[in-house]
């Protein structure tokens, strides 16, 4: 009977340690999600995965309504940054190497009045509906040495599913705005999001 039970307890053991082996393993979201860019040989950037788990930063809105009918980027812009460089970033005021922004571009659901708003019981406002493309910004002062630094990539202004790489945007399309309108804050735009203002004030105070 000894011989029984401590065989049944060596099992019990092994198969507590598998599991909890299992368990602490990352999943496949979280193990990409700290992966930064990837890029193919041919230099296009494979399409970020697991960046619904990263840090979000804040969601501007640009509605046709409020620009003649015809905004560049209509829909609310939901951004993410990894939690590493959103630390670093709080830290020092400026984004690491290697750092991944993801602006994923969200439609506004049904409008129910002219300006492209609708009634909810919080109140009358905007509200996000389906989602509706990707645009990637990425942080490499070797890669992208003729753009301040900063490379930007498109994945599709549509729904989903997005193109699974893409190839470096051109000046006129997405670096030569924000050389011209950003450079000095690392070539984001961070007087949208609170979050990133607080860390340059901090670092100013320093």
């Amino acid at each position: 009977m000894r011989r029984y039970l401590g065989t049944a307890l060596v099992i019990a053991v092994l198969i507590g340690a598998g599991a909890a082996m299992f368990y602490s393993r990352p999943s496949p979201s979280q193990a990409q999600q700290s992966s930064g860019a990837v890029f193919n040989p041919d230099g296009k950037m494979k399409l970020p995965t697991g960046y619904r788990e990263w840090v979000f930063v804040g969601a501007p809105l640009t509605p046709n309504a409020l620009n003649s009918g015809k905004a560049s980027f209509p829909e609310f812009h939901n951004v993410y940054v990894e939690r590493k460089n959103f630390d670093a970033y709080q830290k020092a005021g400026k984004f690491p190497e290697g750092t991944v922004l993801v602006k994923e571009l969200v439609l506004l659901q049904k409008p129910t009045f002219p300006d492209g708003s609708q009634q909810a019981p919080s109140g009358r406002g905007y509200f996000e509906g389906d989602f509706n493309g990707m645009d990637v910004s990425v942080k490499d002062s070797k890669r992208f040495a003729g753009t301040n630094g900063w490379g930007y990539f498109t994945f599709g202004h549509h729904a989903l599913p997005y193109e699974q790489t893409a190839a470096e945007s051109s000046i006129e399309e997405c670096a030569g705005c924000h050389i011209g309108n950003v450079a000095k804050t690392d070539m984001t735009y961070v007087q949208f999001y609170p979050v990133l203002r607080g860390s340059q004030q901090t670092t100013a105070k320093r």
